[in-house]
C-alpha cells in the first residue's frame, strides 16, 4: 500500500470518529448526554410518585429505585438541586415547581408512550415497558400531546396507572395490595407493577390484567391461591404484592365461579357472547371485534385441534379459530344453562 492509499485510510478513520454529528465521538457524547439526563428525570419521577402516595423519599429510596450506589446517588441529588429541580428543607428532599413539573411530563409521556404500543402495535406486554422507559426522555411536550390526541386522551395506561394531565397532580395509586385482600372477598385488579420486568412478564402470562375480577381462595405463607378469569391460579407472595385491587362490592366468589368464558365451552355447545373483558385491548381487543365476538353474538365450537388448541368457533356464519388464551377473554352465556 503506497502513502496515498495511507492518507486516505487515515483520513477515512478520523472522519468516522470525529465527524461532527455523525462520528464516533459525537454518538458516544450524545448518547452519555442522554443517559444522564434519564438518571435527572428517573430520580425526579420516583420523588413524584412517593410524594403522590404520600410517602418519604430518601437518598436509600432513590438509590434503590435507579440502581445507584449511594455515593452516585448522592452526587446526582446534589445536581438536580444545584439546578433548582428539588431542594431540602428540614432534611427532606421535595420538589421545587420545575422539578415537579419535568417529572410530572416524564410520567406522563411514559404511560402514553405505553398506550400506544398496547393499543397501536403488536408488541407483547413484556415489551411495552422497556421501550417506553426510553422514549419518556425523548419525546417533548409537544409530541406527547399530539400523541395523547391521537390515543383519544386516554385516562390510564395498560397497568391500570392514571396518565397525569399537563401540569396537573399525580393522582395516588388506587386500591390496596393483593396479599391484603381477605380471603372470599371479591376484587378487580386496579393495576400490575411492571417492575421487575421478569415478574410482570409472569403475571402477564396468567392473564391477570387491570379490569380481571378475583378472588383469594386461601392464603399461606408460602402461597395465594386466587380464582381469576374462570380459572384458579398459584401465585408467591411476592407476585401478589405486584397487583393492587379494589373491592367489589355486591358480588360473591361464587358470581365469579359461576362465570363462563369461551375457552369452557364443550365441542357442540352453543352460547351468546356477553362482553369483551375488560383486560383485552388494543389490536387483540379489534381483532376479536372484528371476527364478530361482540355482545349479543351467538356462537359455537364447531371443532377442537388434536392438542387442544386452537378450536374452532362459529360466529356469524364463518367458521374461526381462536386459541385458548384468546378465547378466554370472551365471558359468555351457554344457551342450555339459560334455557334451563
Amino acid at each position: 500500500m503506497n502513502w496515498v492509499a495511507w492518507v486516505l485510510l487515515c483520513a477515512v478513520l478520523v472522519a468516522a470518529v470525529l465527524w461532527p454529528r455523525i462520528g464516533a465521538w459525537a454518538r458516544w457524547r450524545r448518547a452519555r448526554s442522554l443517559a444522564a439526563r434519564a438518571r435527572r428525570e428517573d430520580a425526579l419521577k420516583h420523588l413524584l410518585k412517593t410524594e403522590a402516595n404520600g410517602r418519604e423519599a430518601t437518598l436509600e429510596s432513590v438509590s434503590g429505585a435507579l440502581q445507584l450506589s449511594p455515593r452516585k446517588t448522592a452526587g446526582l441529588l446534589a445536581e438536580l438541586e444545584s439546578g433548582g429541580l428539588i431542594s431540602f428543607e428540614g432534611g427532606r428532599m421535595q420538589l421545587s415547581p420545575e422539578g415537579r413539573e419535568l417529572a410530572t411530563h416524564v410520567v406522563r409521556a411514559h404511560r402514553l408512550w405505553e398506550s400506544y404500543l398496547a393499543d397501536q402495535t403488536g408488541l407483547t406486554e413484556e415489551q411495552w415497558h422497556q421501550q417506553a422507559e426510553r422514549q419518556e426522555h425523548l419525546l417533548s411536550r409537544q409530541q406527547t400531546e399530539a400523541l395523547a390526541a391521537r390515543l383519544g386522551h386516554p385516562r390510564t395506561d395498560p397497568h391500570g396507572d392514571a396518565i397525569p394531565e399537563p401540569g396537573g397532580q399525580l393522582p395516588a395509586e388506587r386500591g390496596a395490595s393483593l396479599n391484603s385482600l381477605p380471603v372470599a372477598a371479591p376484587a378487580v385488579i386496579t393495576h400490575v407493577e411492571d417492575e421487575p420486568q421478569t415478574l410482570y412478564a409472569q403475571l402477564a402470562r396468567e392473564g391477570l390484567r387491570p379490569g380481571v375480577k378475583v378472588c383469594v381462595l386461601q392464603r399461606t405463607p408460602q402461597e395465594v391461591r386466587l380464582w381469576g378469569h374462570g380459572r384458579e391460579h398459584s401465585l408467591s407472595p411476592l407476585q401478589a404484592q405486584s397487583i393492587t385491587v379494589e373491592p367489589l362490592s355486591g358480588q360473591t366468589l361464587q358470581d365469579l365461579q359461576r362465570e363462563a368464558f369461551l375457552h369452557q365451552l364443550a365441542p357442540g355447545q352453543t352460547a351468546r357472547v356477553l362482553e369483551l373483558s375488560p383486560a383485552c385491548r388494543g389490536m387483540e381487543r379489534r381483532r376479536l371485534l372484528d371476527l364478530g365476538f361482540v355482545p349479543g353474538t351467538v356462537v359455537s365450537v364447531e371443532m377442537t385441534s388434536p392438542l387442544g388448541d386452537p378450536r374452532a368457533y362459529r360466529v356469524r356464519g364463518t367458521v374461526v379459530a381462536l386459541r385458548q388464551d384468546q378465547a378466554r377473554w370472551i365471558r359468555v352465556e351457554p344457551l342450555e344453562a339459560a334455557a334451563a
